[in-house]
């Protein structure tokens, strides 16, 4: 396949993946923001968060920082500003803001040295503990602790569980579709010999 066709063809083979903003900043204070599909997590007691940065092509910002300051934060997009979010991949020069390229308005915490997107209702804040090469395709696995959470209190659950789609969370698919989710159900913990039951009713 030509290449932009083949990219498009794998990329959409995972299915839905998340969108998030990854907001960092340099030592001098200039802040970046990129949008990235591969946030995954890793645990939860450590909180460990990782996503994939791409292979090096000398110009890679997000991870500079990252590497220096040791912090970062995650954003959720939601579905009021995901075109603005798209835009963030654009290549912008270092000295230029993501921020303020694309509109969206910067938010912080005095403990971090990396901004978040105030825009985002759910976000938090990451502390680098480790980058794995990944040798097959030259890509690296950035994993971190989660140290701060911002989030709307009225979509936690008792159960701990966040009603991501009240909060119009969007997802990517391939490398440019957006979409929003409806739920089917909650299903109970799955254990042999039992027949899962919904547990809708605890989002109410």
């Amino acid at each position: 396949m030509p290449t932009r066709q083949r990219a498009h063809f794998i990329n959409s083979l995972s299915g839905f993946k998340s969108a998030n903003l990854i907001g960092t900043q340099d030592v001098n204070g200039q802040t970046n923001l990129a949008i990235f599909s591969s946030v995954v997590h890793l645990g939860a007691s450590p909180a460990l968060v990782g996503f994939i940065m791409r292979p090096d092509n000398n110009d890679r910002h997000t991870l500079d920082n990252i590497s220096m300051s040791k912090q970062y934060t995650i954003n959720q997009v939601s579905a009021d500003f995901y075109e603005k979010a798209h835009q963030t991949s654009a290549r912008y020069p270092r000295e230029k803001s993501e921020f303020d390229e694309v509109g969206l308005s910067t938010f912080h915490l005095d403990s971090i040295n990396a901004p978040f997107v105030k825009e985002s209702r759910l976000k938090y804040a990451v502390t680098l503990k480790e980058i794995l090469p990944i040798p097959l395709n030259n890509t690296l696995f950035v994993i971190g602790e989660i140290t701060d959470i911002i989030c709307d209190q009225e979509v936690i659950k008792d159960d701990g569980y966040i009603d991501i789609e009240s909060l119009q969370t969007v997802s990517v698919s391939g490398l440019d579709s957006y979409h929003t989710s409806q739920r089917l159900s909650r299903l109970s913990y799955a254990k042999p010999n039992t027949i899962p039951h919904d547990l809708n009713h605890k989002l109410k």
